[in-house]
């Protein structure tokens, strides 16, 4: 049977399409979002980008709560004469076709005014109108054409990050002074004399002066406040010279034209900070589309379904949950307290919090914890514990949270800043004594000259560039590295440590082996049919192996929420589930998550779902191994311990049933003697990463949840890893080699300064070409290393 391709989403169609339209579709989900677009005039949509579309997820209740006036209003941008807009965060947006749809939402319902996409930031604002128009209508709407809203605390009104341009505008105040400057300096440069010494000089000078005022008290402020924090700490950063050095050329400057000796240096001095901001610029830059700091806000439902004490439903704000409040909890909702389990059978997904993979049955009375996934079915539950107080957020309010990695470090700029910035002093006070006892009138000159051309321009361009430019190659490779201070850490790290459920094993797929009594032709046929019907994650993964089998009628069908599936189909009956439930009391203590069949009344055998490791991952370690220790953290069993000492080296430390607290506190006593990096997935290795001296978050889709880090990676990139790390360091190695062409044209500078002969001309010539080739060259030679990436798989 051929295996035809959805084309609304392009996913498989597992053999069995939907035909319509002499097209075949994955589900009936797709063609209806395909009838929505053909029948309001949208079909362009396929001509933009084939198969762009998205599978619709169909939920009835998930978005009651924005029926909650309080909700919404802290969720709406404006609302005003029956006209609301909101912004929407659509993980989902991947192509100019979702723009080009999203953007003709008005097509879809006549009260939408207008949409708006933000593709970096994935992102849509919507304005519509109220009369017959909501905001749950419109999260329905999305999700019914396959761009389901990400609606979590962290989308609350207020909350939101603002964009910080203040560094934007000193660029553009610096460029204009520098390109004004350098423009009014020409006739200095070229000694012109016929119109200029009698008529215009002074005027020029002076139009300098006035284009250096807003560079040195505006532009380049936060080198003075960074140098005089250094010196407050007795700690010499480096911008303690740049500081100094600015000062320097601004006051010999207006000293030289206030008594006419000179026109003083006002281009190199704008030159130098606008060079140092671009390099700040280059620096900041980072992914504006992705999060680094999500914590449990973004995983948590902005609202719940509350239940009063005639069980009529409303619905409530999260952080309004009492101790005593009794909730419902929906298939798929995530349960937002602690609390105990009243009504239901309970199939609770942890691995967000606890690392098992493997579904928790609990029964009425029992206690659930917060993060928790209810798989099938609905739960009534009684509140322990609020919001603030629930074991989740606990974990969140560990003092790890706090700490600021980037300021503990010391990067390579300032540890050599340190250093140059003593030899810099050292030389000018030599010099300027030399001065003072053979030639008193040339002390001050030597002394201003040193500070001047000096100043380490090159030095402080030289890591933003190179570390900026790999953050751009990391990200062109889908390593989305926090800022460059990263770099420098990841460089220095000795040891990796992984989580091993999501991290080194893949969510999409499982290895899938039967043990028992071969079952026959139609006994598959009856059992990928049952499947079939039934929407457990378990099911779906069993039900894409039997693609070859036909699919018979059933008589009967049902399915135990917590237990299992049974059908009946002529006269052979069957049961899907746990041992226990197809009648097969003496279960097998095997660590595996195992399904068990029994047709007839008789025990057939079960399947085993194993972990799916990621293919490569045994290269990845064994190319880590050569250059650091390894080891494993898992919150699972240790069931795949045999298969993990395998592929890993004989040093690996392997530990496993490893809780949250324990992660944190085992990479906290590696790092009293390594550099630790952590690669993990979930919210139970946040404490780990967060703790780690790099800490990077492993996910199949980057743009949705993952735990604070210092870097997001993409799952198809983990064999990437060595490369990432190789490259971080050779990063740090052009940093070096930039660091010694920049003495070298200190040096050359410093001849002429010491020896009294700096004139302005000299010193617009070696700053700029000191900058200027330092970028080049930082920039050339990490487009070069960054090609070593191409070829590695």
């Amino acid at each position: 049977m051929t295996n035809t391709t959805c084309y609304h989403c392009g996913d498989s169609c597992d053999g069995h399409p939907v035909h319509f339209d002499e097209k075949d579709f994955c589900c009936h989900g797709c063609k209806t979002v395909y009838e929505i677009f053909t029948t309001n005039d949208l079909s362009y949509f396929y001509e933009l980008e084939a198969k762009a579309g998205s599978t619709p997820n169909m939920t009835k209740k998930q978005y009651d709560f924005l029926e909650n006036e309080e909700i919404v209003g802290q969720l709406l941008d404006f609302d005003e004469d029956e006209i609301q807009v909101v912004t929407l965060s659509i993980p989902t947006i991947h192509c100019s076709s979702c723009i080009w749809l999203l953007e003709n939402l008005g097509k879809l319902h006549s009260s939408i005014v207008n949409s708006q996409v933000d593709f970096p930031q994935k992102k849509i604002q919507v304005t519509y109108k109220t009369e017959d128009f909501s905001l749950k209508t419109l999260a329905l709407l999305l999700s019914s054409i396959g761009y389901e809203p990400n609606i979590s605390l962290e989308d609350e009104k207020g909350k939101k990050s603002r964009i910080d341009r203040s560094l934007l505008y000193k660029i553009g105040v610096a460029g204009f002074a520098f390109g004004n400057v350098m423009l009014l300096s020409f006739p200095e440069y070229f000694e012109v004399e016929e119109f200029w010494l009698d008529q215009y000089k002074h005027t020029f000078r002076w139009l300098m002066f006035a284009f250096s005022l807003p560079v040195v008290f505006y532009a380049s402020r936060d080198y003075f406040q960074s140098a005089m924090g250094g010196i407050r700490s007795k700690q010499l950063n480096i911008d303690v010279p740049i500081a100094l050095g600015i000062l320097t050329l601004f006051l010999r400057s207006s000293v030289d034209i206030i008594f006419d000796l000179g026109s003083g240096f006002f281009d190199s001095l704008t030159g130098l900070v606008f060079f140092l901001l671009l390099g700040k610029f280059f620096q900041q830059k980072t992914y504006a589309f992705l999060s680094f700091e999500r914590d449990y806000k973004s995983y948590f439902p902005i609202g719940v379904t509350r239940l009063d004490a005639s069980g009529r439903e409303e619905n409530i704000h999260v952080n309004k949950i009492q101790v005593g409040d009794r909730l419902l909890v929906r298939a798929h909702e995530i349960i937002p307290v602690d609390c105990v389990l009243m009504k239901g059978q309970a199939e609770i997904d942890y691995s967000f919090v606890t690392g098992e993979s493997k579904a928790v049955l609990k029964p009425e009375g029992e206690r659930l914890y917060a993060g928790g996934r209810q798989l099938s079915g609905v739960l009534e539950v009684e509140v322990l514990k609020s919001v603030s107080q629930s074991y989740l957020t606990q974990l969140w309010s560990n003092t790890v949270f706090t700490k600021d990695k980037a300021s503990a470090f010391q990067t390579l700029t300032d540890s050599i800043g340190k250093r140059f910035t003593v030899a810099v002093l050292t030389i000018a006070v030599l010099a300027t004594t030399y001065w003072l006892i053979f030639q008193p009138a040339l002390a001050m000159n030597v002394f201003t000259a040193v500070l001047i051309i000096a100043c380490p321009c090159a030095i402080a361009l030289a890591a933003p560039f190179t570390l900026g430019n790999m953050l751009r190659i990391f990200g062109k490779h889908k390593f989305y590295l926090k800022n460059v201070n990263a770099i420098e850490r990841l460089a220095k790290v000795d040891t990796a440590i992984f989580d091993k459920t999501g991290t080194i094993t893949t969510t999409q797929q499982d290895t899938i082996l039967y043990e028992g009594v071969a079952l026959t032709e139609s006994e598959k046929s009856i059992l990928k049919t049952t499947l079939r019907a039934s929407n457990h994650p378990l099911s779906r993964s069993l039900y894409t192996i039997l693609k070859s089998n036909d699919i018979v009628t059933l008589d009967e069908f049902m399915e135990l929420e917590g237990k299992g599936l049974e059908a009946k189909s002529s006269d052979h009956s069957i049961k899907i589930g746990s041992a226990t439930y197809v009648g097969q009391p003496h279960q097998d203590k095997a660590s595996s998550t195992s399904v068990y069949v029994s047709t007839d009344e008789t025990f057939k055998g079960r399947f085993v779902f194993k972990n799916q490791y990621r293919p490569g991952v045994d290269k990845l370690f064994k190319s880590l191994a050569e250059h650091l220790r390894l080891g494993i953290l898992s919150g699972d069993n240790d069931g795949e311990q045999q298969r993990l000492q395998n592929m890993l080296p004989a040093t690996t430390a392997l530990r496993f049933n490893q809780k949250p607290q324990d992660k944190l506190e085992f990479i906290k006593s590696l790092q009293e003697s390594n550099q630790v990096l952590m690669v993990g997935d979930g919210l139970n290795d946040a404490g780990a990463l967060a703790q780690s001296d790099v800490g990077i978050a492993v996910s199949e889709n980057i743009n949705v949840f993952s735990p604070a880090s210092d870097g997001i990676l993409d799952a198809s990139a983990l064999t990437k890893l060595p490369a990432f790390i190789g490259l971080s360091r050779k990063s740090i190695q052009v940093i070096k080699i930039s660091f010694l062409l920049s003495l070298c044209y200190n040096v050359i500078g410093l001849y002429f300064a010491v020896t009294g002969q700096l004139e302005p001309v000299i010193a617009a010539i070696l700053m700029p070409l000191s900058s200027i080739s330092i970028v080049v060259f930082t920039t050339l030679w990490t487009n070069i290393l960054g090609r070593q990436l191409q070829n590695k798989t």
